[in-house]
């Protein structure tokens, strides 16, 4: 019960002003991904409009048909900030325990949180190791997690867009095919191969595991610094996800962008 007391303090009820929806051609409902890809092809001014604000104003049938023209880009490099959002169209209230899989014992009190309310809480964003071929997730240093992880200060930190975060819950990243566009690649981030990464903690890292939510993320960029995501909780899809490099985003959109490949 401490456990989720602190937690539930933590959290808030995040507010701020009401944002526009951005100016994008959308095809009638159902259109498939290679009409949307030819037909609905995002100009340069629609990439633009993009942004994670913008993203959270659509209805998810929008944001899939925005996902369907995007191509995956080249593989991501380096920290970038995060920001997640359930569907328009559903229950934004979905517990941690309404998800599929199950959380270690330590975990337990985890359960009873929104889920959305929980990764705001504590998810700042990805790190993306190119080289090695992994990622590792920034998590916000809160006192709710200190007496659940052993050795709390040997976990690695970085510092980035002014934030200090742990670098938890590890995962492999490659190219693959996307879940719900089949015909088209995607960036893919596995969690179930985070055991075999060094520097595994089983708590809290098999929460993301095979034994716990089993997360597979896919994303693709809008434009260079800017990603559109997807989590998937034993390959049901779960929420939304921006990820940004403000250094790159500020760079505006990519012409050549549907020429992209996540192999380079």
């Amino acid at each position: 019960m401490r456990t989720r007391a602190v937690l539930l303090i933590t959290l808030g009820i995040l507010s701020g002003c009401r944002t526009a929806a951005p100016p994008i051609r959308f095809a009638p409902a159902g259109t498939d991904s290679a009409t949307l890809r030819k037909e609905y092809a995002l100009t340069a001014a629609e990439r633009t409009a993009l942004t994670p604000a913008t993203l959270r104003t659509l209805s998810q049938e929008q944001i899939d048909q925005i996902y369907a023209r995007l191509s995956p880009g080249p593989l991501p490099d380096g920290p970038f900030r995060g920001d997640l959002f359930f569907p328009r169209d559903r229950d934004r209230r979905v517990l941690v325990r309404d998800m599929p899989g199950t959380l270690p014992g330590p975990l337990a009190d985890i359960g009873t949180v929104p889920v959305e309310h929980l990764g705001k809480a504590l998810w700042r964003g990805k790190v993306f190791f190119k080289s090695q071929g992994i990622l590792r997730n920034r998590i916000e240093d809160l006192v709710v997690l200190r007496p659940l992880i052993k050795n709390s200060d040997t976990i690695p930190k970085l510092t980035f867009d002014g934030q200090t975060t742990w670098l938890l819950f590890p995962a492999r990243v490659s190219c693959g095919d996307s879940l719900l566009d089949p015909a088209n690649r995607s960036i893919v981030i596995d969690y179930a191969k985070g055991s075999e990464i060094e520097g595994y903690r089983e708590i809290p890292d098999k929460l993301a595991g095979a034994e716990g939510l089993a997360i597979r993320d896919e994303v693709r960029r809008v434009r260079p610094g800017l990603y559109l995501g997807r989590a998937y909780f034993h390959n049901e899809f779960g929420l939304n996800f921006t990820l940004v490099d403000p250094a790159k985003e500020a760079t505006g959109p990519n012409t050549d962008e549907d020429h992209a490949n996540c192999e380079s």
